[in-house]
């Protein structure tokens, strides 16, 4: 009788255990139940994280087609420019950039082509005018340079901060477990399971937001540095040009 009595209460007691350790081991993890669980420190951290994705998002698609529209529109304007110069029309070579305003080629070129015009109907092209047209050269291509960087700077700031965002909420996840197993008074995993939550949903936030960023950056960083080489080289071209036609006017 007693080993019978015995055995029936250690059956039940380990029935009990079981259940109390399946209960612990099996949180939910759907986003809907991490969300319940964290605290309003690490929601906020979440949502300033999900802001920071779709800046940065909105920044990698807004730059993505100005570059391409750049691209493309420059790719029609070299070769009509080109030859619209070496037949002398500058008139069209003005008006060929006009009908390609996105292109960062036309924007440099078309301001250097109006303050050479501007001194045309004179006989004689002094060299001041030559320096004039190289100064408007640059101020074009650093207004245009500018233009070209337009949220790179925030999408750099995204992808270097994100993560420490996310840590901040890291570690508040952590000290929420730890006041979790102060409050239970046990060390079961529900008892640090909100904690947990917190610390893994912010971390990897937060990565998730600063990878994406950092890669574009570096990526469109490199388009605007591609762009100011061949404006460079546009502008040199541009000065050459207009040497020749001030000798060419002399002789």
């Amino acid at each position: 009788m007693f080993a019978a009595h015995a055995a029936t209460h250690l059956v039940a007691h380990f029935s009990t255990t079981a259940t109390w350790l399946l209960q612990e081991t099996t949180p939910q993890w759907d986003p809907i139940s991490l969300w319940k669980q964290m605290g309003w420190v690490a929601r906020t951290v979440v949502f300033i994280l999900f802001i920071m994705s779709g800046w940065s998002f909105g920044v990698m698609i807004d730059r993505w087609m100005a570059f391409s529209a750049a691209r493309k529109q420059s790719r029609a304007f070299a070769p009509a420019v080109a030859g619209a110069l070496r037949d002398g029309k500058i008139d069209e070579a003005i008006k060929v950039a006009e009908r390609n305003k996105k292109s960062h080629l036309a924007k440099v070129v078309t301001a250097g082509l109006m303050e050479f015009r501007a001194h045309q109907e004179s006989s004689d092209i002094p060299g001041e005018t030559i320096e004039a047209s190289k100064r408007a050269l640059e101020r074009t291509e650093a207004i245009v340079h500018a233009e070209l960087k337009r949220g790179l700077g925030g999408l750099a700031t995204i992808g270097s901060t994100a993560p420490f965002v996310g840590l901040f909420g890291t570690v508040m996840g952590i000290l929420n477990a730890f006041k979790g197993i102060s409050q239970e008074k046990a060390t079961g995993l529900a008892a640090v399971a909100g904690g947990i939550a917190e610390a893994l949903v912010t971390t990897a936030f937060g990565l998730l937001v600063a990878i994406p960023a950092v890669m574009m950056f570096n990526y469109l960083t490199g388009r605007v540095e591609a762009f100011d080489v061949e404006m460079d080289n546009s502008s040199s071209e541009l000065i050459d040009y207009f040497l020749k036609r001030r000798g060419a006017v002399r002789r």
